[in-house]
């Protein structure tokens, strides 16, 4: 199992990205990069390598699912599980949204002290569920 180390928040609202971050490092102890944007967001991953990367459905410009498409297809970024956060999730978004090959939603507003546990959380069963196929 891969132990998160490193996240990329990547969210076009300040406030969210302040408290992401605040969630993520000073509760979980977790290096923490930040992107307001997807174009932001394809050139810190590339450069950071994060364990993963929490990324915003609805953005401007370029938005959640677009820059996950992109994610897919950047050799250094392929491969990065990506959990979308965004507050529309009804049982057919998030079916839609994990279709696409996330590894997880969470539902804003996110609880800042359980975040970290919450995206760890999400990340190991999803390990789990990955190695349970390939055997």
């Amino acid at each position: 199992m891969t132990e998160i180390r490193k996240v990329l928040l990547v969210d076009d609202d300040e406030d969210i990205r302040t408290i992401g971050q605040m969630a993520l490092h000073d509760v979980g102890g977790l290096d923490t990069f930040l992107a307001a944007g997807g174009e932001a967001a394809l050139e810190v991953a590339a450069r950071e390598q994060p364990d993963v990367i929490l990324l915003d459905v609805m953005m401007p410009e370029m938005d959640g699912p677009t820059t996950f498409r992109r994610l897919r297809e950047g050799e250094a970024t392929a491969a990065i599980p990506v959990v979308f956060v965004t507050a529309k999730v009804q049982r057919h978004e998030v079916q839609r949204y994990l279709g696409m090959g996330v590894v997880g939603v969470i539902c804003k507003p996110f609880d800042p002290m359980t975040l970290p546990d919450e995206l760890r959380r999400i990340v190991t069963q999803s390990q789990q569920d990955q190695q349970e196929q390939e055997r």
